[in-house]
């Protein structure tokens, strides 16, 4: 019973509210219907914006943001595509310069083993003349000791001869020898 008596009371206090939306009742054509208002206000309003050509105001702007933005992606497209190029470019021109790289390296590897050898051949021919040289200088250092050596021998060896001639010569036979001596020049001069 209660919800009832509930119900009764609300549906008394709002008739104006549910004849406000019948459009067939009285209250809906009067002036104090809020909902007659604001219908009468947005047809004043879209009246207004009929008779000023706003929707094609409106659409006009709209087509030329539509051109201006067709004409940016345009441009993104060949800016894109310009980058795209200088990307394959500059990535051309880096396996370039890596090639380049690497033939330089291996020329520099190759001129240094060419130049490691030369040094190897270099140092044996110095080291071939430093031996030759040592070698000669052993035989001329040999050589001078055999000739002071010999020179050595000579003179012991006059000197022994003029002490055992000495002892053994007489007056008789140095003038012997003197006069075979003079005979001897005498037959090779003439």
């Amino acid at each position: 019973m209660r919800k009832l008596s509930i119900l009764l009371a609300l549906t008394a206090a709002t008739p104006a509210m549910a004849a406000s939306k019948n459009p067939f009742s009285a209250y809906f054509w009067s002036l104090g219907n809020t909902d007659l208002i604001v219908l009468m206000g947005f047809c004043v309003f879209v009246g207004i914006l009929l008779y000023f050509k706003v929707p094609s105001m409106v659409g006009g702007m709209l087509d030329a943001r539509a051109d201006g933005i067709k004409s940016d992606l345009d441009e993104a497209r060949a800016l894109r595509d310009e980058a795209q190029k200088v990307l394959a470019d500059y990535e051309r021109k880096q396996k370039e310069v890596q090639e380049q790289a690497n033939r330089i390296v291996e020329a520099a590897k190759d001129e240094a083993a060419a130049a490691a050898e030369q040094a190897k051949a270099d140092i044996k021919a110095s080291i071939a003349r430093r031996l030759t040289s040592a070698e000669e200088q052993l035989k001329s250092a040999e050589a001078s000791a055999i000739k002071e050596v010999r020179d050595s021998a000579i003179v012991v060896a006059v000197g022994a001869a003029r002490d055992v001639v000495a002892k053994q010569m007489t007056a008789a036979t140095g003038n012997q020898l003197i006069d075979d001596a003079i005979a001897q020049v005498d037959a090779k001069l003439h």
